[in-house]
């Protein structure tokens, strides 16, 4: 039989759940640490998780003070919800509140480890808890779109007769993803990418939390760092914190997170990009005079740096639109039609997917004909007005749909281009003083080639001149 351990009257120390992670080399808690330190075995990103809705980060639209939402939860009258959004934007968060709110039943289910028997089960515990007892049952369903449309008609008949009030989040979008009755029993909520103040914010709530946070270890981080990892966050709560977490490993205790150590954390370097800097002019003049000069590799690549620096999609998606009627114009009209068309693909989908409209876009117009021949017209034409040539406007072409408008000559001498061949007529448009100036030249590229050769069978454009350009 041994001997019992001798008592030298002495306690083992128990340390603080935070300080035994992190503690020297941040080891791993010991076994002697009492029961509640154990739950912080957990990553940072779910020890810091909101516990209160006055903590939830973002998605104001959604669940600010005075939603509908809002109010569903504090009053616990949920209908079924599908949460629609890219990851850690806060959609597992706002289940774990509900489920803090509600005195409904609150069931989790992934549809990525389980399936449909295990499904039916929850069901089947929802009828007899029902029936028995009077109380509701949530059920939330992490990645639902991970079951077909087959096993999403399971839920469909519990839903309609109230057994479960379904939670589902989504990061695909519900109209494709998910059945379109359980979509209409639903109501929708989009939950966006968390903006960069939002992402900041966090960084620091974890910094200085001392209970679920890094708050006990002193830490600093470098501004360069921070931004670095506001900025390769994508907007993802869950991926920031993972990499701070990481990054105050290699710091330790009192140390400071320089901008080498949260390269490593987040395994990805810094690109040099200050967005109110001269990184941001140099990049964005390399990228629009790529596409100007035709090399859509270069243009491209230029993207690719502001894409991965954090710029603002929608900042890139207005050159390219800028630079479709500046650079190209009518040499090939579209050039607009597909910037436009990429500028609201962007807002409708945002990145990472917008990135492949950004790209369509901009190959687009790196190959296409170019002409300046637009800008360069209103720039003349606001130049003869800023030069004071402000002449009234001719008789033949003021209004003359009101009463008295004869009276005053109005109207009088215009010829209605429809009525002649060609579906033009010669007339003077522009007022005495202006008649001699010439604002639009086209150019002898692509489309705009017709359009030269129409202004000059209308007269717009003399023969002799447009041949001596052309021969230029």
């Amino acid at each position: 039989m041994s001997p019992a351990p001798r008592n030298t009257g002495k306690q083992p120390k128990v340390l603080n759940a935070a300080e035994t992670r992190y503690n020297g080399r941040m080891d791993l808690f010991d076994d002697i640490r009492p029961a509640e330190a154990r739950e912080l075995d957990a990553p940072l990103a779910a020890r810091m998780r909101p516990r209160a809705l006055e903590e939830f980060v973002g998605q104001d639209e959604v669940v600010a003070p005075g939603t509908p939402l809002r109010r569903a939860i504090e009053q616990d009258e949920l209908t079924s919800l599908i949460l629609w959004g890219p990851p850690g934007c806060g959609k597992t968060t706002m289940a774990h509140l509900i489920a803090n709110h509600t005195e409904a039943h609150f069931e989790p289910f992934s549809a990525v480890t389980s399936g449909v028997p295990e499904l039916r089960k929850i069901i089947q515990a929802a009828r007899e808890r029902r029936k028995l007892y009077g109380r509701r049952t949530i059920l939330f369903v992490d990645e639902i779109h991970r079951f077909n449309k087959a096993q999403q008609d399971a839920f469909l008949p519990v839903v309609e007769d109230g057994t479960i009030i379904l939670i589902g989040a989504t990061t695909e979008n519900p109209f494709f993803a998910i059945n379109a009755p359980l979509v209409s029993r639903s109501r929708l909520l989009t939950f966006k990418p968390l903006t960069a103040e939002q992402v900041g914010m966090i960084i620091d709530r974890a910094l200085a939390d001392a209970e679920r946070g890094l708050g006990l270890f002193s830490l600093q981080i470098a501004p360069e760092a921070r931004e670095h990892a506001i900025r390769s966050s994508d907007g993802d709560a869950r991926k920031v914190l993972n990499a701070l977490e990481e990054a105050a490993r290699h710091a330790g205790k009192g140390g400071t997170i320089t901008v080498e150590i949260m390269e490593q954390a987040l395994q990805r370097p810094l690109l040099r990009y200050d967005k109110d800097g001269d990184q941001h002019y140099d990049i964005i003049s390399a990228f629009i005079k790529s596409m100007r000069g035709g090399d859509p590799d270069a243009a491209l690549y230029w993207m690719a740096r502001m894409i991965e620096a954090g710029e603002d999609p929608r900042f890139i998606a207005r050159r390219v639109v800028i630079h479709a009627s500046e650079d190209v114009g009518n040499a090939d009209p579209l050039a607009l039609l597909v910037a436009t068309a990429a500028a609201q693909a962007v807002q409708m989908i945002g990145l990472p997917e917008a990135r492949i409209n950004l790209a369509q876009a901009v190959t687009y117009i790196a190959c296409a004909p170019k002409s300046n021949a637009a800008v360069t017209a209103i720039d003349r034409a606001q130049a003869d007005v800023r030069a004071g040539r402000i002449a009234p406007v001719p008789n033949h072409l003021r209004d003359a749909s009101y009463p008295g408008a004869k009276q005053l000559d109005h109207g009088q001498g215009y010829k209605y281009p429809h009525s002649f061949p060609g579906h033009h007529t010669a007339q003077e448009y522009l007022p005495d003083g202006t008649k001699s100036h010439r604002y639009y030249e086209p150019s002898d590229q692509g489309y705009e080639k017709k359009i030269r050769e129409r202004m000059k069978h209308w007269g717009h454009l003399p023969q002799e001149e447009a041949s001596a350009e052309g021969e230029e």
